[in-house]
Protein backbone atom coordinates (compact mmCIF):
# COMPACT_ATOMS: atom_id res chain seq x y z
CA UNK A 1 0.00 0.00 0.00
CA UNK A 2 1.28 3.41 -0.95
CA UNK A 3 0.45 6.47 1.17
CA UNK A 4 0.44 9.80 -0.65
CA UNK A 5 0.47 13.09 1.25
CA UNK A 6 -1.22 16.22 -0.04
CA UNK A 7 -0.34 19.40 1.86
CA UNK A 8 -2.66 22.38 1.84
CA UNK A 9 -0.96 25.65 2.72
CA UNK A 10 -1.34 29.38 2.41
CA UNK A 11 -2.06 32.41 4.56
CA UNK A 12 -4.70 32.32 7.28
CA UNK A 13 -8.38 32.42 6.36
CA UNK A 14 -7.89 30.95 2.87
CA UNK A 15 -10.09 27.89 3.36
CA UNK A 16 -7.34 25.35 4.09
CA UNK A 17 -9.17 23.41 6.80
CA UNK A 18 -12.41 23.40 4.82
CA UNK A 19 -10.57 22.17 1.74
CA UNK A 20 -8.81 19.43 3.74
CA UNK A 21 -12.11 18.24 5.21
CA UNK A 22 -13.86 18.26 1.83
CA UNK A 23 -11.03 16.39 0.10
CA UNK A 24 -10.88 13.79 2.87
CA UNK A 25 -14.63 13.27 2.60
CA UNK A 26 -14.45 12.94 -1.17
CA UNK A 27 -11.66 10.34 -1.01
CA UNK A 28 -13.01 8.57 2.11
CA UNK A 29 -9.85 9.19 4.08
CA UNK A 30 -8.47 11.27 6.95
CA UNK A 31 -7.04 14.74 7.15
CA UNK A 32 -4.50 15.93 9.69
CA UNK A 33 -5.44 19.24 11.33
CA UNK A 34 -3.11 22.04 12.29
CA UNK A 35 -1.57 21.38 15.72
CA UNK A 36 -0.95 25.11 16.23
CA UNK A 37 -4.68 25.75 16.59
CA UNK A 38 -5.01 23.19 19.39
CA UNK A 39 -1.86 24.47 21.11
CA UNK A 40 -2.82 28.15 20.96
CA UNK A 41 -6.41 27.55 22.05
CA UNK A 42 -5.06 25.72 25.09
CA UNK A 43 -2.14 28.05 25.91
CA UNK A 44 -3.34 31.42 24.63
CA UNK A 45 -2.55 33.27 21.44
CA UNK A 46 0.43 35.16 22.90
CA UNK A 47 3.26 32.96 21.67
CA UNK A 48 7.05 33.12 21.70
CA UNK A 49 9.75 31.97 19.32
CA UNK A 50 10.26 28.94 21.58
CA UNK A 51 6.54 28.08 21.33
CA UNK A 52 6.89 27.70 17.56
CA UNK A 53 9.43 24.92 18.04
CA UNK A 54 7.02 23.16 20.42
CA UNK A 55 4.24 23.60 17.85
CA UNK A 56 6.43 22.22 15.06
CA UNK A 57 7.26 19.11 17.09
CA UNK A 58 3.58 18.73 17.95
CA UNK A 59 2.67 18.96 14.27
CA UNK A 60 5.16 16.25 13.35
CA UNK A 61 3.84 13.98 16.11
CA UNK A 62 0.25 14.61 14.98
CA UNK A 63 1.15 13.77 11.38
CA UNK A 64 2.80 10.53 12.54
CA UNK A 65 -0.33 9.72 14.53
CA UNK A 66 -2.55 10.15 11.46
CA UNK A 67 -0.24 8.08 9.26
CA UNK A 68 -0.27 5.30 11.88
CA UNK A 69 -4.05 5.53 12.19
CA UNK A 70 -4.52 5.10 8.45
CA UNK A 71 -2.12 2.15 8.38
CA UNK A 72 -3.90 0.47 11.33
CA UNK A 73 -7.30 0.96 9.73
CA UNK A 74 -6.14 -0.52 6.44
CA UNK A 75 -4.74 -3.58 8.23
CA UNK A 76 -7.84 -3.91 10.40
CA UNK A 77 -10.46 -6.36 9.23
CA UNK A 78 -13.25 -4.05 10.35
CA UNK A 79 -11.85 -0.89 8.70
CA UNK A 80 -14.07 1.41 10.81
CA UNK A 81 -13.19 4.43 8.71
CA UNK A 82 -14.31 2.69 5.51
CA UNK A 83 -10.97 3.42 3.90
CA UNK A 84 -10.58 2.09 0.37
CA UNK A 85 -8.65 -1.15 0.10
CA UNK A 86 -6.80 -0.10 -3.05
CA UNK A 87 -3.02 0.14 -3.29
CA UNK A 88 -3.18 3.94 -2.94
CA UNK A 89 -4.22 5.86 0.16
CA UNK A 90 -4.32 9.62 0.58
CA UNK A 91 -3.68 11.78 3.63
CA UNK A 92 -4.48 15.49 3.51
CA UNK A 93 -2.52 17.78 5.83
CA UNK A 94 -3.56 21.25 6.90
CA UNK A 95 0.05 22.36 7.32
CA UNK A 96 3.68 21.23 7.26
CA UNK A 97 7.18 22.39 8.18
CA UNK A 98 7.25 24.94 5.35
CA UNK A 99 4.43 26.72 7.16
CA UNK A 100 6.39 26.59 10.41
CA UNK A 101 9.48 27.97 8.63
CA UNK A 102 7.52 30.85 7.10
CA UNK A 103 5.75 31.58 10.39
CA UNK A 104 9.04 31.74 12.33
CA UNK A 105 10.77 33.91 9.76
CA UNK A 106 7.79 36.22 9.19
CA UNK A 107 7.19 36.91 12.88
CA UNK A 108 10.67 36.51 14.43
CA UNK A 109 13.06 36.91 11.44
CA UNK A 110 14.72 33.59 12.31
CA UNK A 111 13.91 29.90 12.34
CA UNK A 112 15.09 27.07 14.63
CA UNK A 113 17.51 24.68 12.88
CA UNK A 114 15.21 21.78 13.84
CA UNK A 115 12.39 23.22 11.70
CA UNK A 116 14.74 23.90 8.78
CA UNK A 117 16.06 20.33 8.95
CA UNK A 118 12.58 18.82 9.13
CA UNK A 119 11.40 21.02 6.25
CA UNK A 120 14.26 19.69 4.13
CA UNK A 121 13.52 16.07 5.14
CA UNK A 122 9.73 16.09 4.84
CA UNK A 123 8.06 14.05 2.17
CA UNK A 124 4.94 15.06 0.33
CA UNK A 125 3.46 14.31 -3.04
CA UNK A 126 1.50 17.45 -3.85
CA UNK A 127 1.06 20.97 -2.50
CA UNK A 128 -2.13 22.97 -2.87
CA UNK A 129 -1.47 26.69 -2.29
CA UNK A 130 -4.58 28.62 -1.28
CA UNK A 131 -4.83 32.15 -2.61
CA UNK A 132 -6.09 34.79 -0.13
CA UNK A 133 -8.94 35.80 -2.42
CA UNK A 134 -11.61 34.54 -0.01
CA UNK A 135 -13.13 37.05 2.40
CA UNK A 136 -11.15 37.15 5.66
CA UNK A 137 -13.04 35.54 8.55
CA UNK A 138 -12.17 36.68 12.08
CA UNK A 139 -11.52 34.14 14.80
CA UNK A 140 -9.68 34.24 18.11
CA UNK A 141 -6.36 33.07 16.61
CA UNK A 142 -6.07 34.96 13.34
CA UNK A 143 -3.50 37.74 13.20
CA UNK A 144 -3.65 39.31 9.74
CA UNK A 145 -7.00 40.86 8.78
CA UNK A 146 -5.26 43.13 6.26
CA UNK A 147 -5.02 41.80 2.72
CA UNK A 148 -1.51 43.26 2.32
CA UNK A 149 -0.01 40.89 4.94
CA UNK A 150 -1.89 37.89 3.59
CA UNK A 151 -0.73 38.63 0.03
CA UNK A 152 2.84 39.02 1.27
CA UNK A 153 2.62 35.62 2.99
CA UNK A 154 1.03 34.08 -0.11
CA UNK A 155 3.98 35.23 -2.23
CA UNK A 156 6.45 33.87 0.33
CA UNK A 157 4.76 30.46 0.10
CA UNK A 158 4.66 30.66 -3.68
CA UNK A 159 8.38 31.47 -3.89
CA UNK A 160 9.15 28.62 -1.53
CA UNK A 161 7.12 26.14 -3.60
CA UNK A 162 8.75 27.30 -6.82
CA UNK A 163 12.13 26.29 -5.39
CA UNK A 164 11.33 22.72 -4.35
CA UNK A 165 10.72 19.59 -6.46
CA UNK A 166 7.18 18.53 -5.42
CA UNK A 167 4.33 19.46 -7.80
CA UNK A 168 2.12 22.29 -6.60
CA UNK A 169 -1.06 23.98 -7.74
CA UNK A 170 -2.67 27.31 -6.85
CA UNK A 171 -6.23 27.06 -5.55
CA UNK A 172 -8.13 30.29 -5.98
CA UNK A 173 -11.52 31.94 -6.39
CA UNK A 174 -14.17 32.99 -3.91
CA UNK A 175 -16.39 29.95 -4.47
CA UNK A 176 -15.65 27.00 -2.14
CA UNK A 177 -17.12 24.47 -4.59
CA UNK A 178 -14.87 25.75 -7.37
CA UNK A 179 -11.84 25.60 -5.06
CA UNK A 180 -12.70 21.98 -4.24
CA UNK A 181 -13.02 21.20 -7.95
CA UNK A 182 -9.58 22.72 -8.63
CA UNK A 183 -8.10 20.64 -5.79
CA UNK A 184 -9.76 17.44 -7.03
CA UNK A 185 -8.40 18.05 -10.52
CA UNK A 186 -4.90 18.55 -9.09
CA UNK A 187 -5.09 15.36 -7.02
CA UNK A 188 -6.36 13.40 -10.00
CA UNK A 189 -3.61 14.79 -12.26
CA UNK A 190 -0.62 14.46 -9.94
CA UNK A 191 -1.57 11.60 -7.59
CA UNK A 192 -4.27 9.32 -8.99
CA UNK A 193 -3.35 9.15 -12.69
Amino acid sequence: MQLKKVIILGPESTGKSTLCANLATHYSTLWCPEYAREYLLKNGNEYSYEDLLVIAKGQLALEDEYVSRIMREIKSETNNLQLPTSNLQLLFLDTDMYVMKVWCEYVFNKCPPFILEKAAEQSSDLYLLCNPDLPWVKDELREYPDLQSRLELYHIYKDLLMNQPVPWVIIDGSDYDNRLLQALQAVEKYIIS
